[in-house]
Formats: structure tokens, C-alpha cells, sequence
């Protein structure tokens, strides 16, 4: 799991945290993703490498699941999710429990620095 994220205390649009799930050829149909205010479920089972894939994860706090948005494809699933709170200040972590896991990366290609993110695209 990839993420990266924004924040802004004014414009919603700029508030979201980034998640990738690097999951590949895990068909559409084979996906289980439940995402919810302050946390995601997702399971699902590679066609190719015959693996299962599972991710329990719990927020730091909460975002909005109807404003969020995901996009399927054969190498992954990217998750675009929009915080519930507009606060200029990032969140400290993506979990809300501070203890480090194996599984959970920044994505340094999508990350900026947060004195930095009103000059960055």
C-alpha cells in the first residue's frame, strides 16, 4: 500500500489522501472493497500469481466514502479520499494506530511537502 496526501482548509478539492493498493491482475469482479468514514476492507485474489490479497486498515481519521474515488486497473487500485475535516495541517500518519507496519510505503511520486503543496499541480 502506496499513499500520499493534501491539505487544505478551504478547498475540498485539495484535502484528500492518496491510497494505492498494488494488487495485480486482480479482476474486478474477484474485489472485495468496503470503505467506509474511518476505515477500508479490501480482499481480493491475483488470476496470474495466485496470491490473495488482504488490507485491513483504519484511518487516522475520518473522510467522506461518497466523495472519495476509486479507479480499477489491471496492475492496481488507486483510491482518491476526500477528508471529512478541511484542515491546512496534514495528518501525522494514515493509521490511526502510530505503530509502523510492513505493508504501508509513501509514495514519494505523488507525495509534497506540506509548505509546498499550494505551488505543486
Amino acid at each position: 500500500v502506496l499513499w500520499a496526501q493534501r491539505s487544505s482548509d478551504s478547498d475540498a478539492e485539495h484535502n484528500y489522501i492518496h491510497l494505492t493498493l498494488q494488487v495485480a491482475d486482480v479482476p474486478k469482479e474477484d474485489v472485495t472493497l468496503d470503505l467506509q468514514p474511518t476505515k477500508l476492507i479490501f480482499k481480493g485474489t491475483s488470476t496470474s500469481k495466485k496470491v490473495a490479497y488482504a488490507v485491513d486498515i483504519e484511518f487516522f481519521a475520518e473522510i467522506d466514502p461518497k466523495e472519495s474515488k476509486i479507479h480499477h486497473t489491471s496492475r492496481n487500485i488507486e483510491l482518491v479520499l476526500r477528508k471529512k475535516e478541511l484542515k491546512a495541517e496534514f495528518w501525522p500518519r494514515l493509521l490511526k494506530d502510530s505503530k509502523k507496519v510492513h505493508f504501508l510505503k509513501t509514495n514519494f511520486d505523488k507525495w509534497v511537502d506540506e509548505d509546498e503543496q499550494d505551488d505543486a499541480p
